[in-house]
């Protein structure tokens, strides 16, 4: 009986609604970027560039000729 209704209840508490149209202005807000640091995101794209061997991939891509 209790695993009855602890499954109830979780499942009661399961969120299942969709975000509005108006509501995802909110999801694009500047409070909700998590890498709101300038410097320390070029600092880790240039630590991942040396790492990984390859850049690039964080945004618009150069003049078509293949070089950034």
């Amino acid at each position: 009986m209790r695993a009855l209704l602890l499954l109830v209840v979780v499942i009661a508490g399961c969120g299942r609604q969709a975000v509005r149209a108006s509501e995802k202005e909110f999801l694009a807000d500047q409070i909700m970027v998590f890498d709101n640091d300038p410097q320390d995101t070029a600092a880790e794209d240039h630590m991942l560039s040396n790492r990984e061997g390859a850049a690039g991939g964080h945004g618009a891509g150069g003049g078509g000729c293949g070089c950034n």
